[in-house]
Order: structure tokens, then sequence, then C-alpha cells
């Protein structure tokens, strides 16, 4: 009892030298979480009242609270309504449905290319009047220093989305699919999209029974090759399955784009024979025509809501290209990073943005930084702002975590995830019209506690 009243005692006196109110101060006590673990700082913009600081100056591992430090310096320096090009040029020339020469696809690091747009460019050149290719396909990914690696390693998931590798041709999220297709005679297993860039093998078996169980998905087996994954399928499914789709980080992306690509000039009606040769766009070539991604500010929203990875290595690596010029690399990005943000006095050197997508131990931002990150951020944008991060209850990462709570459209957050990290930031608003703006790091063991503790302070807010 003596060493539970010091506690106590102790815990009182952390939050009498901070700002913490009784009520938040309570709630830490019953979770059992040591003060120095946390970092919180909540501030009410309508009155400008501190209404919460514990520890706000210092340095946390920020997982993917480091997102809105990326894509805001992006929205900062390009501005909202920014979109990404890919260029398609050609040499020689084209006589009679002919082109006699290469064609050029000129990339630029756009995350958002997918398969529908590969079916519109193959369309588009047979739009021009090109029947037949008789040179190559040169892929220009100069834009980016690209890593060798497809996945970033970061666990032993080493195929699964989040670890997926930027590559300034990017497409399909980076993702190769396989459809398993049951029928009565077997299953089969298929790459789409005419993606030949892995190796894939079926030795499913078919069985009669229920789909469920073992029955209801294959053995999967992963083998690291050189620059690709080879899959091989095994164990039962059940011929009463619906077919079913794969999808994992298995090539590297423009390799999947090639294969894409001539696959659907075939179908548009293109006859191409060439093979693909990486190289930048010779000064000669002549513009054929420019696709451009969707604004900006809808793939940030895209990137905070579901907290792509992929999409954030992307927007922080252009920024290096933007800053300091082409190929964009790391250290360009971070440089880039520090400077715009530090140029409004938002972030400083105890803040470390390491990729733009917090998939690192080694990335550090202090509670008040992503405070006044997310301050500007709205004063530039306002609602807009609001609408890009995730709404509580109804979408990106939070939409289940406050589905059936009086929390429901009352918070726009950012989560943030890895080991011994579980943190929040974003804006609450209470039921009484306040906008609070929250952050609540938590950096250590059990990251349960740090999840519980954050849903009860926002929950606390919202009833305010």
């Amino acid at each position: 009892m003596f060493k539970k009243v010091l506690s106590i005692s102790a815990l009182c006196a952390v939050f009498a030298a901070a700002k913490v109110p009784q009520a938040i101060a309570d709630m830490i006590y019953k979770e059992g979480i040591p003060s120095d673990k946390l970092g919180i700082l909540i501030t009410n913009k309508t009155t400008g009242e501190t209404i919460a600081s514990l520890n706000p100056q210092v340095p946390r591992m920020p997982a993917s609270v480091a997102k809105i430090a990326t894509t805001y310096a992006a929205l900062l320096e390009f501005g909202a309504n920014f979109k990404w090009p890919t260029q398609f040029y050609y040499t020689g020339n084209v006589k009679r449905g002919v082109l006699k020469g290469n064609l050029i696809v000129k990339a630029y690091g756009d995350p958002t290319l997918n398969v529908q747009n590969v079916r519109t460019f193959a369309r588009k050149i047979r739009t021009y009047g090109i029947r037949k290719i008789t040179g190559n396909l040169i892929l220009d990914r100069t834009f980016f220093k690209n890593s060798p690696r497809i996945s970033s390693g970061f666990d032993k998931n080493y195929v699964s989305e989040y670890n997926a590798m930027p590559d300034a041709l990017m497409y399909n999220d980076h993702l190769s699919s396989i459809k398993v297709i049951p029928t009565p005679s077997g299953i089969k297993a298929k790459r789409l999209y005419g993606d030949r860039g892995f190796r894939l093998e079926n030795h499913i078996r078919a069985v009669s029974g229920a789909c469920r169980g073992r029955n209801a998905w294959p053995a999967v087996k992963f083998i690291k090759q050189n620059g690709s994954v080879a899959v091989s399928l095994g164990g039962t499914v059940s011929t009463k399955c619906r077919p079913f789709t794969i999808s994992k980080v298995l090539s590297r992306p423009y390799i999947s784009f090639y294969y894409s690509f001539v696959y659907y000039l075939k179908q548009a009606g293109v006859e191409f024979n060439g093979n693909l040769i990486l190289r930048a766009t010779p000064k000669s070539a002549k513009l054929l025509f420019t696709h451009y991604s969707k604004p900006l500010l809808q793939i940030v929203a895209k990137t905070l809501k579901e907290s792509n990875n992929l999409y954030a290595r992307h927007i922080f690596l252009i920024l290096g290209a933007r800053c300091y010029g082409y190929p964009a690399t790391i250290e360009k990005s971070q440089r880039a990073i520090h400077d715009i943000l530090g140029s409004r006095g938002l972030i400083d050197s105890g803040d470390k943005i390491v990729n733009g997508c917090g998939l690192s131990r080694e990335s550090r931002l202090k509670p008040i930084s992503a405070a006044r990150i997310l301050d500007d951020a709205y004063k530039t944008f306002g609602n807009r702002w609001l609408g890009a991060l995730s709404i509580a209850g109804v979408d990106g990462t939070i939409n289940k975590r406050f589905k059936y709570t009086i929390v429901k459209n009352h918070a726009f957050m950012k989560t943030g995830t890895l080991k011994r990290a579980k943190n929040i930031a974003g804006f609450v608003q209470s039921n009484s019209g306040n906008l609070y703006n929250t952050v609540i790091f938590y950096n250590g063991g059990r990251i349960w506690l740090g999840r519980d503790l954050q849903n009860k302070i926002i929950t606390w807010l919202v009833r305010q």
C-alpha cells in the first residue's frame, strides 16, 4: 500500500510539473503507463488554451505519423492540384501505321499507375494510327535512384504490401496478382494482366469438401530469387470455393509494367515483338502524349487514410528531386523535408524523417512538432486537410476503432504503429464544437496500453 501511495505521489509531482488535467492523469495511472513513455500535447484551437502537455519536446519514434510531415511538405512545395506526369515518346517515324523506331515511357514516380491506365495507354497508341512497332520499349526510370531491392525487408513479411520499395516507374502498387480458380476438374492458377515477371508453380490438390478451414486457401510458399520472388502453391482447395486473388510484392514493378503493356498492346491490335530496354530518354525523342495522375491532395488523402507506405515514399522522393535535382535520393529528400518544414518553424534538428513513411526505427518526431505541422496544415488547407485524415468510424485506419462510439465523425487522425510504438495525431471535435489539436505518442511495450489510453482521452475530449 505504501509503494502504491508513493507511485501516486510521484505521478502527481510529474503531472503537476507538466500540465495534465486530473482526468487524464487518472487514465494514465489506471493504465499503468510510465509517464516517460508518453508524449502528449492537446490544445484547444478555438481558445488557444493548452489542455494537456506531457513531454512534448521529447523526440519519439513516430511510426506512420511521420506521413503528416511528408505529405504536408509536398502540399506546401507543389500545391494541392499538382499532378504526376508520365510521358510517352518515340524515336524514328510513323509511316502507314508502322512506328519504325522505339516507344519510350519516361516515368516521374507516379505511385498510382495501374492496370486500367496501362490498358488505356495501349488503346491510345492505337488511336494515333500505330498498328506496329518495329523497335523496342524503352523505360526511363532515371528520375529516382532506384533501389536494387523489391522489398524493404523491414520485417519477416518480405512480400507484404507495406514492405514494397519505390520505383520511378511504379505499377499496381508494386503488387503482382495470382488468380486461383476452382473448377470441377481441378484448381487453376494464373498470373493476371499478362505479368510474367515472376515464376508460378501450381501444385494445389482439388478436394470436394466444403470451402472452409484448410480447404479454403492454398499453402503458399515464397522463394526469393534474383530480383523477384517465385511462388509455389500447394495444399488443398475445395472445388466449391469461389475464385480468389493473391496479391503480393513479387517482382520489379517496371518489369510487370512491361509485360502488361505488351499484353494490352496486342489486345489493342498493335503488333510488337521488341525487347525491354532501360535507358534515359534520348534528346531526339518526340513527345507522343502525357498522362497525368489525380491531384496531389487526393493522393495525400489515400496516403494518410490508408497509411500507404509506398505512396508516402514516392511523395518523399519527389520532394528531393524537386529541391535538389534528380535522380531523387533518400538523402536529398531528408534534407528537403527539413528545409521546407524547418523554414516555417515546424520541425528542428531533433526531428528526423528517415524515409517518408515511418517504417523505420530511426525516425524521430517530437509531439510539439507533430502538433505544429497539424496546426499549420489546418491553417493552410482547413477542412480539406481534415478530410485527408482518417475520419473516426468512417474510413481509413480508425474506421473500425471508433465505429460504434461517440467519437464517430468527431475525430480526424493519423495513426502510427510499430513494435514498441502506438501513436495518434490529428484533431478531435467536442460535442460543444471545440476543435482540439491532439497528439498522443506512446513508445513502450504492450502497445495496446497506448491504444486504450488514446481511446479514453479522445472520448473524454469529445464529451467536453
